[in-house]
């Protein structure tokens, strides 16, 4: 729902208003619209477009240099009046007639078209281009029939960037109307909206289903189906999408769109699935976009718009443009598909030794990270709940990426002949590159301690294990500052460490030894029960973390529980 609310009935007026005064660089406030803050010359053709609000950036983001010259807008979903579409031609007129872009609405076809046919009798020439690029809501025997939808973004740049160039009426009119004719849109909905003000939303879609070709006002979609993974999601739009495709068309504007509560992330694992299906078909991409330009309030979807170019409407998507919703230069050159662009890195390599003794300690060094890797998947999901009560949940999600990478990192560098020393190290800067975050670093350098004790030519021995483990620990300490009671990994790295240091000393084997310091680090683990957390996210929220153990810590106490096996096989 609009949580963000006040007065609903003045949802829409308000936010205009502070839309003006936010982009008054680039555009001046009129009642019920916008004009551009610097107009066009004396005799350029006027590009006005327009629509409900609820959508934004569509329609207002629209104005500026290289795309519309004003836009007038109606309330939540609905079009504006008759009166606000002529005032606002009116004043946006600069004498070389005016082109109206709106979506095929009953509302917006009648409004705007009474409204031109007033401009017409006062002798402004004024001409109507109607979006309809929403393949769901009509057949392609009739495209008349069918809605516009992010298709709008496309047509309407085009139509300003022929405006801008010098086109008369006539040639904005006849190059909108090919760009309309060669856009496509098809989108999924994963939830529905709710008006500002109503607690409901307009449409619901059960858990773990989605709605195909619904429309931008929660239009019944044309069918419901099991929710799918991003790769047959991105299959199911691409081919909608395509299928009216020209023989001929090799070159593409290609639009990603969020339906209001679709985050960019998202989207941009659904542009992964879709990059392939692009170069599988050896499509040209011409300045793609991706992010939430046509937008439903708070609903949760997507939908993909295809525009198919020529050298006409692509010399005009290309061209710079300057306005809230799209912001850029003059586009230069092709886009590379992704498989084909070159990723700046370092090459890994390994130095092999020629130690027998060295490789076999690598090997265990591997050995021991797939260990980890295998543990921390197991728990990921139990450490994200634990995360979640008093965190951000993604502890687990980060231990189980850093010990996946730590373990793929070190078995490359075990493959390669490498040492103890070296195959920690690499599996210490992979964990603490992909893990992220304070557990990332923490493990990452940890790990990279324990290596500077170690020796590529050398075996394991009992000594040098607990010499790695204690310069590992405090690493940790050091970097994180933590001490026991803070409700950290330190609750159990610090016990585990001390018992380490002390059954050593007392001349105990290492199997023992490392058991009863897992018992202590299980019993620090369990103790941050007890107390809040003062370090770390879960600091800020006080005692809701009481009655949880750390998660860093109950992490810490089940890796060195899972490495237990491995330390048997050493002693």
């Amino acid at each position: 729902m609009v949580d963000i609310c006040g007065n609903e009935d003045d949802f829409a007026t308000h936010g205009l208003r502070a839309y003006n005064h936010v982009f008054q660089d680039i555009v001046r406030p009129v009642r019920s619209g916008a004009l551009r803050a610097q107009p066009g010359p004396e005799g350029k053709v006027t590009v006005l477009v327009g629509g409900g609000s609820g959508h934004y950036p569509t329609f207002c983001g629209f104005v500026g240099p290289g795309f519309a010259d004003a836009v007038v807008m109606g309330g939540i979903f609905a079009s504006p009046s008759i009166q606000a579409v002529a005032n606002i031609g009116r004043l946006a007129h600069r004498g070389g007639g005016i082109v109206m872009g709106f979506g095929n609405y009953a509302g917006d076809n009648l409004n705007f078209g009474i409204a031109a046919e007033r401009l017409r009798t006062e002798g402004i020439d004024t001409r109507i281009v109607v979006t309809t690029d929403d393949v769901a809501s009509a057949p392609a025997e009739t495209p008349e029939r069918r809605r516009g939808v992010a298709g709008d973004i496309i047509v309407f740049k085009i139509m300003g960037a022929s405006a801008d160039a010098g086109y008369d009426i006539d040639a904005v009119e006849a190059v909108s109307r090919k760009a309309n004719a060669q856009t496509r849109s098809f989108g999924i909905a994963f939830d529905g909206c709710a008006l500002p003000g109503s607690p409901e939303k307009i449409f619901t879609i059960p858990e773990g289903r989605m709605a195909l070709g619904l429309g931008i006002h929660g239009e019944p979609g044309i069918e419901e189906r099991v929710l799918a993974a991003p790769d047959a999601i991105a299959a199911e739009l691409y081919a909608r999408v395509m299928a009216e495709k020209p023989p001929e068309a090799t070159r593409l504007a290609v639009l990603l769109n969020g339906a209001g509560a679709t985050t960019n992330e998202e989207l941009f694992v659904l542009w992964n699935e879709l990059e392939v299906l692009f170069e599988r078909d050896e499509l040209t991409l011409i300045a793609p976009l991706l992010g939430s330009y046509a937008t439903s309030l708070d609903m949760y979807g997507c939908s993909l718009t295809i525009t198919w170019l020529d050298d006409e409407l692509e010399q005009f998507w290309r061209a710079p443009v300057t306005s809230p919703a799209l912001c850029r230069h003059k586009v230069e050159g092709d886009w590379v598909a992704a498989s084909r662009q070159a990723v700046a890195e370092l090459p890994a390599r390994y130095e092999p030794t020629l130690s027998a003794d060295g490789r076999k300690a690598g090997a265990c060094v591997a050995k021991a990270m797939a260990c980890l890797a295998r543990t921390m998947r197991d728990e990921e999901a139990m450490l994200g709940r634990i995360d979640a009560i008093a965190g951000d949940g993604d502890h687990g999600q980060g231990m189980a990426r850093g010990a996946r990478a730590a373990s793929r990192a070190a078995q490359a560098a075990s493959e390669a002949g490498a040492g103890a020393r070296t195959v920690m190290e690499a599996a210490a800067d992979a964990w603490g590159d992909r893990a992220g975050g304070t557990s990332g670093a923490l493990w990452g350098e940890a790990l990279f301690a324990f290596s500077t004790i170690l020796d590529d030519d050398r075996a394991f021995d009992a000594s040098g294990l607990v010499q790695g483990v204690i310069r590992g620990g405090e690493r940790i300490r050091a970097i994180g500052k933590a001490e026991i009671g803070d409700k950290t990994m330190v609750d159990a790295l610090a016990p585990f460490m001390a018992t380490l240091e002390s059954e050593h000393r007392a001349g105990r084997g290492l199997s023992e030894i490392w058991s009863r310091a897992v018992g202590e680090a299980h019993r620090g683990a369990e103790a941050t029960k007890d107390f809040a957390a003062k370090r770390g996210r879960a600091k800020t929220h006080g005692d809701h973390s009481k009655g949880y153990p750390d998660p860093g810590a109950l992490s810490f106490a089940l890796a060195m529980q899972a490495l237990t096996p491995l330390i048997e096989d050493l002693a």
